[in-house]
């Protein structure tokens, strides 16, 4: 009688864990009886009927993130490379959500498998669109088109996205070279007009100061000639002036001035 007691108490214990279920806070158990929905069990102490309610799937409210790399291409025909970063997130705790994001998708891999080829197709669309020497200059218009166009569709599933990072965008090697060729040719050219500017100024600049010392040596040329003038002026009007007072002094001592 003594030795059923353990067995007893075993089964005791294994049942009341199945009796309880405890939710993390960040995780959501859709529960269902007989593989039909019941109901959303929410973070914290919660009780669940043994052997008749079951734990589907559990949901997890937290950011999710994957890392994408893919190909597309322009419309001039160019292989453009992305390597990009997807954070997206159940939309939110609500039973409805809950209940999308549990039955919608068979697993995980099938959420993500077309999570992933929904964001590189709307990308594809977007990139065939523009030509090759304009992607690299897109990385923002490409992220609003995309949050444009998954939104919703992503709403339907039961998610948001949080946010799509872009983080590389590269071309072919050949591509690649063309375009550092083109870089180059466009650094000479404006190098070659900078020495061309450089030398107009360095003449214009010598030009105006020959010009500059031409003016200063004539307007000194004008003023010495000036002041020569000024000087004989001043001497025959000195001699004169002399000429005049020796008639004077000789008319006053009554001598001939007509000597």
């Amino acid at each position: 009688m003594n030795s059923r007691i353990p067995n007893y108490w075993d089964r005791l214990c294994s049942f009341v864990p199945n009796l309880f279920g405890e939710r993390a806070n960040t995780l959501m158990g859709v529960v269902t009886v007989f593989g039909k929905y019941r109901r959303v069990m929410s973070p914290g102490l919660n009780l669940r009927i043994p052997f008749i309610e079951r734990i589907f799937k559990k949901i997890s409210t937290q950011n999710r993130s994957v890392e994408m790399e893919f190909q597309a291409v322009t419309f001039d025909q160019a292989n453009v490379y992305f390597k990009s970063m997807l954070l997206y997130s159940v939309m939110n705790g609500e039973e409805e959500m809950i209940k999308r994001v549990a039955f919608k998708f068979i697993d995980e891999t099938s959420l993500m498998q077309a999570l992933v080829r929904t964001i590189e197709g709307t990308i594809r669309a977007f990139v065939a669109t523009k030509k090759q020497a304009e992607v690299l200059g897109l990385r923002n218009e490409i992220v609003e088109h995309v949050k444009a166009e998954i939104d919703n569709r992503l709403e339907e599933w039961g998610y948001h996205l949080q946010d799509l990072q872009i983080n590389d965008i590269t071309f072919d090697e050949a591509i690649i070279k063309s375009m550092a060729q083109v870089v180059a040719s466009n650094n000479l050219k404006a190098a070659a007009e900078n020495e061309g500017q450089a030398l107009l100024i360095t003449k214009t600049k010598a030009a105006e100061a020959e010009g500059n010392a031409i003016k200063i040596a004539a307007q000194a040329e004008r003023e010495a000639a000036q002041m020569r003038g000024q000087g004989v002026a001043l001497f025959r009007e000195e001699v004169a002036r002399g000429m005049q007072n020796a008639a004077k002094e000789m008319q006053q001592a009554n001598l001939d001035t007509s000597v």
